[in-house]
């Protein structure tokens, strides 16, 4: 499998774009989307074409292709709107026989980690900074934000697959890799 991983959206319509553009691209097989799908959120300014009906609109033709979990962003009216559900605050699958925990990172997060087993895939948004890295035995992700980039990071998101978590800029260049 091959997944397209975004996070942080807050109801951009370029980013819900931009997003689908990579999944075709990449030719990925699912979507994984972390959270912060429609709302910008108080601390934030608003994205560039924030139009969340617009997201809606985007996202809700392949709601069977996409894997969501509830950001601190996401409110239960986001769900009424949605055909894909968002109400969780996490989820698992598996690659190969590698656990992989999805979650957005306000309440799990790289500080505040679940019981993983060793080289467990946590993979998380929240922070809007890219992250590829393996530590304590864990490999800790996360695509950065595709509309609201932070510390000076590009707008991002990353490819998923059993091999490998690459992180990518809008324009497809590899921004940085890591191999499991």
């Amino acid at each position: 499998m091959k997944y397209l991983v975004i996070s942080d959206l807050h109801g951009s319509e370029i980013a819900a774009s931009q997003a689908l553009n990579s999944f075709e691209y990449h030719q990925a097989d699912a979507i994984i989307c972390l959270g912060d799908i429609l709302y910008h959120g108080p601390r934030n300014d608003l994205p560039n074409s924030y139009a969340p009906k617009k997201v809606i609109s985007l996202l809700n033709p392949i709601a069977d292709k996409i894997i969501a979990v509830r950001g601190n962003c996401d409110a239960e009216v986001d769900q009424m709107v949605l055909n894909f559900p968002i109400t969780a605050t996490y989820s698992e699958l598996y690659l190969d026989n590698r656990k992989v925990f999805l979650t957005h990172g306000h309440i799990y997060s790289p500080e505040n980690l679940p019981k993983l087993p060793n080289n467990a895939l946590f993979i998380s948004g929240h922070t809007h900074i890219p992250t590829a890295k393996y530590e304590n035995g864990i490999y800790l992700l996360n695509p950065g934000s595709i509309a609201i980039p932070k510390q000076n990071h590009p707008a991002s998101y990353a490819i998923l697959t059993n091999d490998n978590f690459s992180i990518y800029k809008i324009d497809h260049s590899i921004y940085m890799k890591i191999d499991f």
